[in-house]
């Protein structure tokens, strides 16, 4: 593998190469630039003003497509061919044959010289599949693979080849083992050079199949999903874009920063990401967080019985004759006839809110027949005049009056008589008490709402109106949400889904415990499930420690495997009482010698005497919160570290993390996995007894 060597021909070939794919890449981004301007291909008429604007919003796009981020190589690998033999499509049969064609280059966006021939192909395109999955078993037509090293400015500094010919090929994994290790700050990267076959599979999974990937940390489940998205977005554009969309659903915002660079660094930059509490939200926002016994009940299937009860409980039966003025005439319909039309209207599957209209709607038809029947001159009027009289708008708001999704919810969770009459035969008495607010908030505006209440409150509003649809959703760190919360991603479900997670990291009472019952909640019982067991991030002796809490905390899941091994990877701090601070503020000082980003995870409530100890000390950090992270040392609330890497991790005392919580084990296990090159735990009180046996000093 030669070095940065300026004199090494081939280094300075392959950069002339990726300069003249740069000035390709921003002569397309100009010419689409300059159609925009001049309005090519928009016509002039008042009709085609709709297809103008979508024409421009379309280029406007692709503009963003096209750039070009600092840093970012446009290739990162190339197949080399027989000459004028390139392999495309299935293994089976012959290559396609290209005269003067010998080398293909992959990247992550396709760029194209001036005579529309492609420089460099999208890692997505059928062309590309070789590059990951071609074997001297298989090469798949071609000869070798190369894959490049740059620096931290995307400057080319190397390049490896590995044979695919011959007796069994030569295993070139010098680059690859560093591009995976390269330390990291700040967000997520793409991994699309690194992908590996069993990734790869995955990533290119049909539209129609929806996958559940359980993966181990470091396993790149997350890198998994969102490569996955950007692939359908690139065979599916269409279907995708007519059938409602995509989005990205995460825990919380520190994580959807963490991850918010991968795609667009793809080319893919107007996919929506929403945490769970944005999208069942309604712009609420989370203001506690419910006790482990409300939790569990708030976040179960049958609240939405519940609600739905409580919901119908509110329509009112007739009690007397109504009455319909219209032209000088009072028509009248018998309590028993609009009972009928109440009763008809209940029985159909609708929406709330519609059903209201369709009551309406089914009244004024009544009059309306009425009137005919009896040849009165009224019957000029039509169903939507009489469905706006004032004595049919009385009647409906009577018999079935509007109602608010907040206060639907507040009337449940703060009334102890409408919720026995609501879960009657649903939930017990305890059940019940258990998720009653108490102290009684002084009105919906007053209440301060828990992620599952915000749940149960989208619960509610689907029942008045249908939310809007989306062709295919990702969910992240899925071992979390309740049935309620998966509940409110299926009703935005109108094709597949990629579900991200791992058991062994749940730590929220109501988190379904098993992958086949989130498919189900899902309604998509016949998802497939698939387990990502081999880790590429995160060290042997890392996983190796935190793997000793798995029989406590997920038997049933087999323990990951590392890729790579270092022996510095893990080291175990005991210290005293009263130097505790001292010790990690120390640590945090080492930490930063090393290259790369460093992240301290300790208990929710000492994160903020640990950050006040390290501004007296001088050492410069954040707190994670809301936004990517911009200082190398970052100090992390447990609760909030999931799905984060850092390349060096300071774990804070784990046995105050694990005795925090009902789940605390499991949070402690989510804060070990965090490393991707070392971690430093360091402790006063005793460490939690699986993890004891095995300290280090």
């Amino acid at each position: 593998m030669p070095d940065d060597d300026p004199l090494d021909p081939e280094i300075r070939a392959e950069r002339r190469w990726a300069d003249a794919c740069r000035a390709s890449l921003a002569r397309m981004r100009e010419e689409v630039r300059t159609m925009r301007a001049a309005g090519v291909g928009e016509g002039d008429s008042f009709v085609d003003k709709y297809a103008n604007h979508r024409l421009r919003e379309f280029r406007t796009k692709l503009i963003e497509e096209l750039s070009d981020p600092v840093g970012v190589p446009l290739f990162f690998g190339r197949l080399g061919y027989p000459t004028g033999e390139i392999y495309e499509g299935d293994t089976a049969g012959p290559p396609t044959r290209t005269p003067d064609a010998d080398r293909v280059y992959v990247g992550r966006r396709g760029v194209r010289d001036e005579h529309d021939e492609p420089m460099v192909v999208d890692w997505r395109a059928a062309l590309a599949r070789a590059f990951y999955e071609a074997s001297p078993a298989d090469p798949m037509g071609a000869v070798a693979r190369r894959r490049y090293g740059f620096d931290h400015a995307g400057r080319l500094t190397a390049y490896e080849d590995e044979p695919l010919t011959g007796p069994r090929g030569a295993a070139g994994t010098d680059l690859l083992a560093a591009e995976i290790e390269r330390p990291r700050t700040g967000p997520m990267r793409d991994i699309v050079a690194t992908i590996q076959p069993e990734q790869m599979r995955l990533v290119r999974a049909p539209l129609n199949r929806t996958l559940c990937v359980q993966g181990a940390p470091g396993t790149g489940k997350t890198a998994v999903g969102l490569h996955r998205l950007a692939y359908l977005l690139y065979t599916e554009r269409d279907r995708l874009r007519k059938r409602g969309g995509v989005a990205v659903v995460g825990p919380n915002r520190a994580f959807l920063a963490y991850i918010g660079d991968v795609l667009p660094a793809l080319g893919e930059v107007s996919v929506a990401q929403t945490t769970i509490d944005e999208l069942t939200g309604a712009g609420r926002t989370v203001e506690r967080t419910d006790d482990p016994a409300a939790a569990r009940i708030k976040g179960d299937a049958r609240m939405a019985d519940v609600i739905r009860a409580h919901l119908w409980s509110r329509l009112n039966r007739p009690q007397e004759t109504l009455e319909v003025r219209y032209q000088h005439r009072t028509w009248r319909l018998s309590a028993d006839e609009v009972a009928r039309e109440l009763n008809t209207v209940h029985g159909r599957d609708l929406d709330y809110g519609a059903g209201q209209e369709l009551l309406a709607t089914r009244l004024a038809q009544l009059v309306l027949r009425r009137m005919e029947r009896e040849g009165d001159p009224g019957t000029s009027a039509t169903p939507r005049q009489l469905r706006t009289n004032g004595g049919i708008r009385r009647a409906v708001r009577q018999l079935w009056p509007t109602v608010n999704a907040a206060r639907l919810v507040f009337d449940l969770l703060t009334n102890g008589s409408h919720l026995a009459a609501a879960a009657d035969g649903i939930l017990s008495t305890d059940e019940q008490a258990a998720i009653l607010l108490s102290p009684r908030p002084r009105s919906v505006a007053a209440t301060r709402w828990s992620s599952l209440d915000l749940a149960l409150l989208d619960e509610a509003a689907a029942l008045l109106e249908r939310p809007a649809k989306l062709a295919h959703v990702v969910v992240d760190e899925a071992q979390d949400l309740s049935p309620t919360q998966l509940r409110a991603i299926a009703r935005r479900l109108a094709g597949s889904a990629t579900v991200l997670g791992d058991l062994a990291q749940a730590t929220s009472p109501a988190a379904v415990r098993n992958w086949r019952t989130v498919l189900a909640h899902l309604d998509h019982q016949d998802g497939d499930v698939e387990e990502l067991t081999k880790g590429y991030r995160v060290p042997a002796e890392v996983i190796d420690f935190a793997a000793r809490l798995l029989p406590h905390i997920a038997p049933d899941l087999r323990g990951p495997v590392s890729y790579r091994r270092s022996a510095d990877a893990l080291t175990v701090t005991a210290t005293a009482p009263a130097e505790l601070t001292a010790t990690v503020v120390d640590a945090c000082r080492a930490a930063l010698d090393r290259d790369g980003s460093v992240g301290v995870v300790a208990a929710d409530d000492d994160v903020p005497p640990l950050c006040r100890a390290l501004t007296e000390a001088g050492v410069a950090h954040e707190i994670l919160g809301d936004g990517p992270a911009s200082a190398r040392l970052t100090v992390a609330p447990v609760s909030l570290a999931k799905g984060l890497e850092f390349d060096t991790v300071l774990v804070v005392e784990p046995a105050t993390i694990a005795s925090a919580e009902q789940r605390g084990l499991h949070r402690l296990y989510v804060a070990l996995t965090r490393a991707v090159s070392h971690l430093h735990v360091v402790h006063a009180a005793p460490l939690p007894a699986p993890l004891a046996d095995s300290m280090l000093v």
